[in-house]
């Protein structure tokens, strides 16, 4: 299992959260394994899937992947001298798409040295203006610093497109960025509405069922219960470097998140019980993007938390 090249020095260490009042912790179901195929592009790994839609943990310091979570919201394409540039500003409709762009530095010249991070040098997301169609991509760069991320098809409608990653030199060496673009899809854009909160979604036959207390602004614990056919799951496999991989975007702004489980990956038997650590910064309905790993398939449920 790959190991992340970040140094313990760097993991972020979060004030602890006192118990909070009770709040409506919720996830929208996305159905069974229809509601995540109606979830437009939902990806599961680095290549990117089609668009279907019209529209008490353990010590931070030990926590996996947390030295790898993003300070900032990613609603800008600069940040501390590094900007994401790309000349597409229009990208077609219903076809695959080879998206290219660059990172250039504080000099003003495009980044060639990229850290580790959960095994890629670089996370890329898409996700639509009302929080469909997620895509989660690792793209592949060339010598000159040139990024191409193979987009599946995506439907009209108005996307923005997130580029994480940790400068491996330079001023911003060993920092977690996350920048990003917006790009318009011609066509008659027909808004899918988010789905109302709930306790527990469905998809390919998984239930996940997620419980906490978040609150904005603080950092709050999560777990989240995977089950099949009413029995306890345990053999999740690890995806890059852990047993679950959680992205968030908070409706109307589509401000991004990363979260990672707390729980220590040991082998292919992961499960049931996935702790997490959620600190997302502004209330309201976030919906989130977990996918984990059984049998060589990854999955990959969409759930709406409302943070109050």
């Amino acid at each position: 299992m790959a190991t992340s090249s970040r140094p313990t020095a760097r993991r972020r260490t979060f004030a602890a959260a006192g118990t909070a009042a009770a709040l409506a912790l919720t996830l929208a179901a996305c159905g069974s394994s229809g509601d995540s195929s109606s979830m437009p592009g939902m990806d599961h790994g680095s290549k990117s899937s089609a668009s279907s839609s019209p529209s008490a943990p353990e010590a931070m310091g030990d926590m996996p992947g947390m030295d790898h979570m993003a300070s900032g919201n990613g609603l800008s394409d600069t940040e501390d001298g590094y900007r994401l540039t790309a000349k597409d500003a229009i990208l077609p409709s219903d076809k695959q798409t080879a998206y290219r762009f660059t990172v250039t530095g504080p000099d003003g010249k495009a980044v060639t040295g990229f850290a580790l991070d959960q095994t890629k040098r670089m996370h890329f997301y898409a996700i639509r203006s009302d929080l469909t169609g997620f895509q989660h991509i690792h793209p592949t760069m060339a010598g000159d610093g040139t990024w191409t991320a193979d987009l599946a098809s995506l439907a009209p409608g108005s996307w923005r497109l997130f580029a994480s990653f940790t400068p491996d030199g330079g001023s911003g060496k060993d920092k977690d960025l996350v920048l990003s673009r917006t790009v318009t899809v011609p066509g008659t854009a027909a808004k899918t509405p988010l789905p109302a909160p709930a306790t527990s979604t469905q998809v390919d036959g998984y239930t996940v069922t997620v419980k906490g207390e978040p609150m904005a602004g603080m950092a709050h614990p999560l777990t989240v219960s995977i089950a099949k056919d009413g029995k306890p799951v345990t053999d999740l496999q690890p995806y890059l470097d852990t047993y679950a991989h959680l992205t968030a975007f908070h409706e109307g702004d589509t401000a991004f998140a990363h979260l990672h489980p707390t729980t220590k990956v040991t082998g292919d038997d992961g499960g049931p019980d996935l702790n997490f650590h959620a600190e997302l910064p502004t209330s309201g309905n976030w919906r989130l993007f977990l996918q984990f790993q059984t049998g060589g398939t990854l999955h990959t449920a969409a759930l709406t938390l409302h943070v109050g």
